[in-house]
Parts: structure tokens; sequence; C-alpha cells
């Protein structure tokens, strides 16, 4: 019998077929049940070329976990968006068109902003659907849409009513290079080289003095206070008496405090407006008067006296030069410090005093450890991120920025007596440029009203993409039927910051927790173990590469080489590698597609071995499915289908499904577990490789796709995988031994099958030409 399956080799065009199909005919598209899981696809942003490929890879398995479902028997909601809101798109469009935000007129601004993004959108739309992404692409949506910032707004402005966000004035986490605040899930940590500079203050009215250590010496004429701990002997005397700043000549009271570390620098701290958030605290509790010696440009403002105008940087260098020639430094240390950074633009952030909105978020964090409590997270390490942010939530959650491309916040102010108007929700509004909608304010009846121009922070549009996707407050029906979502997949580090915002945000509008299930990733990391980046010339291209060895080739990379929650290596040389498996499979199947397809038979002993090895392999598939770790299933079914089935199951029963030397019976059993078992292989292998499987089977075994199959059960045959090592090392003994004689595999060979095999003996001895007793 001639094969069905003619072509030598397994060939990415054929995936364009197949992915032309696939949307000719809508098989994956969404028809709302009563029943359905919903999945809250992150909304990737597309911030430069190429698109990372650990991205690539993050999204091939967001795509198995949906394909994985449907063949589970759930009805998947699978919405796809594109964030593009917030300080990334503005610094693409001014880099892209030469010009600066603030110099520009806003309204220009943000058109350049709306189209700047498009190509690097179209690449990553392109990207995801040549991988076989099989989701709601017709209907994606974008969070810089009029319907996501009008949604976004709604939100803030039910909260607003409900009293949880609020206007204050408070010292902020400041970003001078992207001029706004940033929340303290913004700031990322890095040990930088500094000077630890061990000053002079000496105490008023004498000549004694005390050594204080600090490596921000440009905030001297923001020092109010210095304390000392309160069982430090060496400061005992000294607490309530003046000390004279140097330079400055400024007088602060030395006073106790418990956050004092007596084993750092001399034990004695000064204490400004603001070094760090111990300073805030410390500034409150003390209620001490705030100097605010860093400006909104980064700069030392007219407090600093004659560092006025300077970086603090520069000012620290300089100021270092001053003490020295006055003779106020003691000795100076070169040390490695722990700095606080803007995740976006990697400066260093200050603390400055500014009015911001904020959402209320410290009286919810019991409430939110409860929730983490309740959401399955896989793997199950990674609840540690979310539960050890919460505990180190010590302020409200400022929600304003100073920027321009982003959701705008609704809110207009009377010019008479700054009374605030916030308007139904309903309506897109943009109060930078639109006439506020009351006719009259409601406390002094005056008619003008100024708008507010600040934006809010991105992880505000972010952190209701389930309620957004599930239509919450617009189709109450769909609402009911699709929320709370089913699960939530995304990268670790936006734990603390989409995970945890959207949990609070959901929380707070719905009273339920968004997700069952937080599906949770590592960083895709290059060959060396490196972070990626154009910068260092090491980042990876995915599009070529999918184009060059196929999106089956590249997804099963990615289900093979990650072992789910952990980083992971990325190198085009082993995604390459990874197409022999499929090469295997092809050809296997191109074996079968001689034979035909057999409904039932009566099984050899052989046969039902490896239907046990089959049983053993679904349900290591169905328990790695079941965790959505792809690398359970993934190396299992390489490992069974080339190391078992093909190796040594196809081998002992080629003779037999030929009939040479076998009763017609015992070959129609060999073709039909040859077929049960490759038919088995393909639906397993269905979620990680589409597009390979598509095609086998439905040249194989169906006219309808392999995606409408469920995934396989066990059938609990008869066990005889304990025969499995047995045959392996029988099989391999025999190969060796007719390799070291000089002998083709085809050759006779006198070799006798052991006791424990005689089961299998017709099966061996035709396998390897036996010349046995």
């Amino acid at each position: 019998m001639e094969p069905k399956i003619s072509e030598k080799a397994w060939e990415p065009v054929l995936e364009e077929k197949i992915l032309k199909k696939w949307q000719d005919t809508g098989i994956n598209d969404f028809v709302i049940q009563d029943s359905n899981y919903t999945i809250d696809t992150p909304p990737p942003y597309p911030s430069g070329r190429p698109w990372h490929i650990g991205a690539a890879s993050h999204y091939a398995q967001i795509d198995m976990i949906a394909r994985t479902a449907r063949m589970s028997g759930k009805n998947v909601y699978f919405p796809i968006g594109i964030d593009r809101n917030g300080l990334p798109v503005e610094l693409y469009t001014e880099k892209k068109h030469n010009i600066r935000m603030r110099e520009t007129e806003r309204g220009e601004f943000l058109e350049l902003c709306k189209n700047a993004l498009d190509d690097l959108e179209d690449e990553m739309i392109q990207i995801m659907k040549s991988l076989g992404i099989s989701g709601d692409f017709k209907n994606y949506y974008r969070t810089d849409s009029e319907e996501y910032r009008k949604f976004t707004q709604s939100t803030f402005i039910e909260l607003w009513k409900k009293g949880i966000i609020y206007l204050a004035t408070r010292p902020n986490n400041y970003d001078w290079v992207s001029g706004t605040t940033i929340a303290d899930a913004e700031i990322v940590y890095d040990e930088i080289p500094t000077k630890l500079v061990y000053m002079k203050f000496f105490i008023k009215d004498t000549s004694d003095k005390i050594i204080i250590a600090s490596t921000r010496p440009e905030l001297l004429c923001a020092c109010k206070t210095v304390i000392v701990h309160p069982e430090d002997s060496r400061y005992s005397e000294l607490i309530g008496k003046k000390l004279i700043v140097p330079l400055t000549n400024s007088e602060v009271e030395i006073k106790p405090h418990h956050s004092a570390k007596m084993e750092f620098g001399s034990g004695a701290v000064m204490v400004c407006s603001y070094g760090d958030q111990n300073d805030v605290a410390l500034f409150r509790e003390l209620q001490l008067e705030e100097v605010v010696a860093i400006g909104l440009d980064g700069r030392m403002t007219k407090d600093a006296g004659d560092y006025e105008g300077l970086k603090p940087k520069q000012a620290r260098q300089k100021i270092i030069e001053d003490l020295e020639n006055a003779e106020f430094v003691e000795k100076i240390e070169d040390i490695s410090h722990r700095t606080p950074l803007s995740e976006r633009s990697k400066t260093p952030i200050e603390i400055i005093p500014m009015e911001e909105y904020y959402l209320k978020q410290k009286d919810s964090v019991e409430k939110m450890k409860h929730a983490g409590t309740q959401i399955k997270f896989y793997p199950e390490m990674h609840k540690q991120i979310l539960m050890n942010w919460l505990d180190s939530i010590s302020i409200d959650w400022p929600i304003s920025r100073r920027r321009y491309y982003g959701t705008e916040i609704p809110i207009w102010y009377c010019k008479n007596c700054s009374e605030a108007f916030v308007p139904e929700p309903g309506k897109y509004y943009r109060p930078w440029k639109d006439e506020c909608p009351a006719n009259k304010c409601e406390k002094c009846g005056k008619t003008e009203f100024i708008g507010e121009e600040r934006t809010f922070d991105t992880w505000m549009d972010s952190s209701v993409s389930p309620l957004f996707i599930t239509k919450f407050n617009v189709d109450n029906e769909f609402f009911k039927k699709t929320y709370p979502t089913g699960i939530r997949p995304q990268a670790k580090d936006i734990v603390r910051t989409w995970l945890y915002y959207t949990l609070l945000r959901c929380e707070e509008l719905t009273g339920k927790k968004p997700w069952a299930e937080a599906w949770i990733m590592g960083y895709g990391l290059d060959e060396k173990g490196m972070k990626m980046s154009k910068s260092k010339g090491n980042a990876l291209d995915p599009l070529p590469i999918i184009q060059k060895s196929g999106a089956d080739t590249f997804r099963f990379w990615s289900a093979s080489e990650i072992n789910h929650g952990y980083d992971f290596r990325c190198s085009e040389q082993k995604i390459e590698s990874t197409k022999k498996f499929l090469s295997k499979l092809w050809n296997v199947s191109r074996f079968l597609s001689s034979f035909p397809v057999i409904n039932s038979a009566n099984l050899t002993n052989t046969d039902k071995w490896i239907l046990s090895e089959l049983d053993k392999l679904i349900l290591q598939c169905r328990e790695g499915y079941s965790q959505y770790n792809f690398f359970i299933p993934a190396i299992a079914l390489r490992e069974f289908t080339w190391n078992i089935f093909a190796a040594h199951y196809i081998e002992m029963v080629k003779a037999r499904a030929y009939g040479i030397g076998f009763r017609d019976e015992e070959r129609d059993a060999a073709i039909y577990t040859l077929h049960k078992v490759l038919s088995t292989i393909l639906k397993l292998l269905a979620p990680i490789t589409p597009f390979i499987t598509e095609h086998l089977w439905q040249t194989l075994y169906s006219e309808d796709s392999i995606h409408k199959e469920k995934i396989p059960e066990t059938e609990n045959v008869e066990d005889f995988s304990q025969f499995t090592q047995n045959i392996i090392e029988f099989n391999s003994k025999v190969w060796n031994d007719k390799k070291d004689k000089n002998l083709s595999l085809k050759d006779s060979i006198e070799i006798g099958v052991p006791e424990n095999l005689q089961q299998f003996k017709k099966d061996l001895v035709t396998m390897h030409n036996l010349k046995s007793d």
C-alpha cells in the first residue's frame, strides 16, 4: 500500500496553509455558553524591535493553556489585547520624531504617540498569529482606545465615589528623567558604587564633635535632626544637645530613635528630607519641617545655597570637596550601596513632596493576603512574591502621573473654590481640553472650571483587564458567565504590579477575586544565562527563527526547554535542534501511513506491553497539563516516541505489520496498535505542536480537526510495563553484539531470548533474525 504521506519531511510552509484553514473556518471563534473558561491574557507592550523571544515563548505557552482547556472540554474565551499606554510609547515617539514631549503641543504629541507603535504592533500580531496562537484576533483590544480608557475612567469614578481614592500632598518617589511620580512597585534596586562620607558635626558651643556617616552629603541643607539608638551608650549623654550641621551652620537636635543602627557608620544618623523612606517616616513621626532640596527638574533648589542648579551627583562631589577643604571629613570609604532606581529610566529616584491622587491600599493588605491564599499559583513558589510584596506595603498607591500619553484623570476643579467635579461614567473624558460637563459649581455656584492635566499610572489601565474583557458594567449577562476568569498567565517580574494591582482593584469593584489560578513564568535569558538586550547585542528576534524553523519547532523548544516557573536560556541552535523530534514524528507517521486503520484486534503481549507504556505516558501528560507545566508532557512524549515506540516497538512488530511469517490476526493486531499509539501521541502533543499534529491527524485519521478531540484517558490495559527495561536491555545487547561482529542489523545472529522475555519471543526473533533454540 502506498503511504498516504508522500512528503519526505515536515516543512514549515505547511503551517501557513493550516493557519489559513483555521482562520477561514473560525475553528477557535468564541461563542458564549453558560459555563466558560476565560483567560486573562496579558496585553503585550510593543515597545521596541525585536519582540523579546522570551515573551514570544511565553505567549506560545499561554496558547498551550488554551488548547489544553479546549481539549479538556472547556469553552475557552481567549481575548487578545495590546498595551499601548504610558512612558515607553512617549520615549519611543520622542526618539522616532526627534522631539521632546514637554516642548511639543500636547494634542500634536498625542497624535504622534497614537500612530508610533503601529508598525511594532503589526509585527507583534504577525508573530503571535504565525505561532498558531488561537486567541480572538478579530476583536483584539488596545489599552489606548477610547473604549478602554472610558472603561478605566468609569472604574476610577466608582472608586472615587466610594471614598477609596483621594488627593493629598506627600513625599513621593520621583523619576526626574520621566518627570513623574512612580509607585514603590515601579522601583528596582541595584548595587551602585558610591562614597560613604564620615562628617564632623560639632556640638554647639563646644569643641566636641560626633561623626556621622552618609552616602547623601548633598542633603545636608535638608538635615533637620540627628538620631541615635536609645541603647547606644556612646551617645546617652548627648541626647537633647544641639549639633551644628557642617557647611550650612544650621542647628539640629540629637534625638533617640530605635531605627538608628548602631553598627552602621558611627551609629548616628542625619535625618533629611528626603534621603529614603525611613526619612519620610521619621519626618512624619517627629513632625519635622521639610526642606525641598531637589526640584522637579532633578536639580538642587535654592535651599541648597551655593549648590543650586547642580544635579545631586554633581552637588555630592562638590560638597565632598568643600567638606574636605573645611576639614569636616573624618574619612571616606568606597562602598557598594543598594540604590533605588526607576524601573523605566534606570535613574536613581528622589523623594519629593508632591500633590497626587492616591488609591487606598494599606487597609486592604490583610484582605489581599487572604485573597492570595484562595488563588492557586503555578508554580506554588511564586505566590511568595505576592506575599512578600504585601508585607512591604507602607503607603497608599499614588495613581497619578505627570505625563501625556495615558488615560486622563476625569476631574475638573472650580476655578473659584477648587471644589472637585467628577462626572458620571459612560463617556471618555479629556479634562485638559474638554469643557467641564457641569454648568456650575455645586459649592459656590461659579461657572469656570479648570481641567485636571494629569494621567493615570498605566497599571490603573492594566489592572482592570479581567473586568474589561468580561464586560463589567457593560453587559451583565456576559459578565456573569465569564467572571471570575479562569486563569491569569504572566511573567514573574510583574507579580507585585500587574497581578497585585488587579487583585486589589477587582476585589474593590466586584468583591470577588479576578481569577481562580495564576500561571507565572520565568525570564528568557541568552544562551550564557545573561539578560537579553539590544545594547548587549544578544537579543534574538523570534520572527526569522519561526519563519526558518517553523512555529511547531519553536513551540516544542519552548515546552521542552522551560521547566515552568524558572528562568530559561534561549539559543537559536537549540531551537533548530528541536526540529529533529518533529522529523522523527513525521518519519514514524509516514511509515504508518502505509497501513490501513483497523478499529479492533486481538492483541499479543507485545501489543499489550506498548499500550501499558502508553497508559503511563497518558498519566504523565495529563499530570503535566493539569499543572500547566508543558515541560512534563513535552519531555515524556519525546522520550516515549523516540526511545520506546520508534526504537523498540515499531522494530519489534515491523515484520508482523507486513504479515511476514505471521497470521492475519497477528498482523492486524500490530497495525491496530501502531495506529492506536500514534493517534494517541498526536492528541497528547496537539496543544504543544498544533500544526504538525493537525496535518498528520487529518491525513491519517479524520477530516475533522484534532483540536476538537479530547485529551486521551488511560484505558487500564493489562500492565506489561515491568518488562520495558528487560526489552530495552535485550535489544541493545543484540544490536551491540552485531556491531562487534561487523554484522548488519538484518544479518542473522545466534542469541537466545531470555526466559523473562519468552512471551515476546516471536516478535524478537523476527526483529533481530535470531537463530534461537
